[in-house]
């Protein structure tokens, strides 16, 4: 399956405006919107009073007037404190909507991605299914501050622009152009230079900053394989000191870190490319006003004040317009981000929908009292697996062995019967209203104390003593008095002691069928031994299905069904083998 992308920014926004409208923060955005609304509002009334105070300022100053030169200072005071505390008030809400943003998309991101069956799926749909860390946590929380700083940026500049717009229409209403002896007037002069000025820029950084959707993109991508590559050596140093393979892996982290600075390189040259274009026009706008106005102050129309009011009022106007040139970067950023989430959200979301379709193994909870596989075939890119017999059947209480020559496809018969697997034939009825524990070959242990670990995915908690005898009746008695230690279990075990864990949390729990994939193959004779034992003792009535490599010599295991793989059979089809072969 290939990455389900919306199409355009309209339907990639509408995406993530359904995500964080569903949202359990959806109120708090709107308050916190609202809130600096009000605030920016009120700053672009403080400034438009700011400007009308430079005429009589400037004007003082001209007419060496120091009574009312001082009387415009206390004014200024007045009109500064006031900016200055809602600035502060501006930046506390502005750090509070990060936060709120951020929460609210990652609950629902993290929310679709651990519906059931959702993320073991997007594992084999392709690229997007690549690094889903990456996109919940980094993408994430990069996307929601870009929103919030653009979003209020883009706020801003719109209500300063419309406060601004008429102050400077009124102050170039009257200027008067005299040209070879005759004289005419421009309305509006000054707001018609703005517009032209901000959109010659705006055109020219879109030029020389588009480029940066794509490379921003590729980036993020490349950075991902990077963290992934770093994770997996740290999480496997162990093996890989053994092997002696030390220079393989460095030299696998250095062509990913290659490809990292790589793309760098091209944001980089991007970006000064950019650069060449906005600190220009930055610059050219230091004296960009006074210019523009300069024909009417030298005609004698303008007076010193009223030309530093008009350049103030054009800077403001100039200021809202030019919010594309200043953000140009950023919003290559946010649309390259926006892209990889919206996109992220839709595949997982379509996940049901793929899975869902016709040709599918079904898996129905009807039986009343035992399991059955009914003319069940798992197709795979390369055949398909089958049972050597039409129907398999399990009641409560029973044993049943399935086996197959490695490569036979036991771990995919295994994920079909768990419902993670849905290519192929036939029907898989599980017991209605009974408990089924799903032990793959390496199971997960979870972060945490060791009794929330036998607990798992239970939030009820359990008995000590009921504790203490399951891992003493799988051979764990060592771990008896370290229920409430919180370790990395999974690096403080071996395989072979989270195998037993894995079966000690199904003694604690108490299914009503247990389906095993190779785990049992895994253990030595001696805890296997002990295995069942503790499982026919503890648990009589619970059924037990287990797939292996090799048929049992124990007869506790049950009779045994093969399961053999068809090069020749139902293969996956185009759109099944894409996601498969991911």
């Amino acid at each position: 399956m290939d990455a389900v992308a919306p199409q355009g920014l309209r339907a990639q926004s509408a995406t993530m405006w359904t995500a964080l409208w569903a949202s359990p923060v959806r109120r708090g955005i709107l308050m916190l919107y609202f809130g600096i609304t009000a605030v920016i509002l009120a700053t672009a009334f403080g400034q438009v009073l700011l400007n009308r105070w430079n005429q009589p300022f400037y004007d003082s100053l001209e007419k060496r007037d120091l009574a009312a030169f001082f009387d415009q200072l206390l004014v200024f005071a007045y009109i500064a404190g006031s900016l200055l505390v809602l600035n502060v008030a501006q930046a506390w809400l502005n750090q509070m909507l990060h936060i709120k943003l951020r929460e609210g998309l990652a609950r629902d991101l993290i929310g679709e991605w651990m519906k059931p069956r959702r993320a073991f799926r997007l594992g084999y749909a392709g690229e997007i299914g690549v690094n889903p860390d990456q996109r919940l946590h980094e993408d994430a929380r990069h996307l929601a501050d870009l929103t919030a700083d653009l979003s209020i940026g883009l706020m801003q500049a719109t209500i300063l622009l419309a406060s601004f717009v008429g102050v400077l229409w009124s102050i170039s209403s009257n200027f008067t152009f005299i040209v070879g002896g005759r004289s005419f007037d421009i309305p509006g002069y000054m707001v018609w230079a703005a517009f032209f000025y901000a959109s010659l820029g705006s055109g020219l950084s879109w030029l020389a900053g588009w480029p940066l959707i794509r490379l921003n993109e590729a980036r993020y991508a490349r950075e991902a394989e990077l963290r992934f590559s770093l994770m997996r050596v740290n999480e496997r140093v162990d093996a890989i000191s053994l092997a002696g393979g030390e220079a393989d892996e460095k030299a696998r982290l250095e062509r990913d870190l290659q490809t990292v600075l790589a793309a760098a390189r091209r944001i980089m040259s991007a970006a000064v490319r950019l650069t060449w274009v906005t600190a220009g026009y930055g610059w050219i706008t230091v004296v960009a006003p006074i210019v523009i106005a300069s024909p009417v102050y030298f005609s004698g129309s303008l007076s010193f004040g009223g030309l530093m009011m008009a350049a103030a009022a054009f800077n403001q106007v100039n200021g809202a317009l030019r919010w594309f040139i200043d953000n140009i970067g950023g919003i290559a950023d946010w649309r390259a981000t926006l892209l990889r989430i919206a996109t992220f959200r839709t595949s997982v979301v379509a996940m049901d929908a793929l899975h869902g379709s016709k040709e599918r193994i079904a898996v129905v909870s009807d039986e009343p009292d035992g399991l059955t596989l009914d003319d069940l075939y798992v197709a795979s890119p390369d055949g398909c697996a089958r049972l050597s017999v039409p129907q398999a059947h399990i009641e409560a209480g029973g044993r049943l062995h399935i086996v197959g020559e490695p490569g036979a496809g036991k771990t995919l018969l295994f994920h079909a019967i768990a419902g993670l697997w849905p290519w192929g034939g036939g029907t898989i009825r599980l017991p209605k209203d009974r408990t089924v524990a799903f032990l793959p070959g390496q199971p997960f242990i979870p972060r945490g104390t060791l009794a929330g670990v036998l607990a798992y995915p239970l939030s009820t908690p359990i008995a000590k003593a009921e504790a203490e005898r399951a891992l003493e009746r799988v051979g764990l008695t060592r771990l008896t008095g370290r229920l409430d230690e919180v370790v990395r279990w999974d690096r403080e075990l071996s395989d072979d002691d989270q195998r037993l864990l894995a079966f000690a949390r199904v003694l604690v729990q108490k299914p009503d069928f247990i389906v095993v994939d190779e785990a049992l193959d895994a253990l030595g004779d001696t805890a296997r031994e002990r295995v069942l034992d503790a499982l026919g003792e503890a648990l009589p009535g619970t059924a037990l299905l287990t797939i292996g490599t090799v048929a049992p010599r124990d007869t506790r295991l049950g009779p045994v069904v093969g399961l053999r793989f068809d090069r020749n059979g139902k293969a996956l089809g185009k759109e099944g083998a894409k996601v498969a072969t991911a």
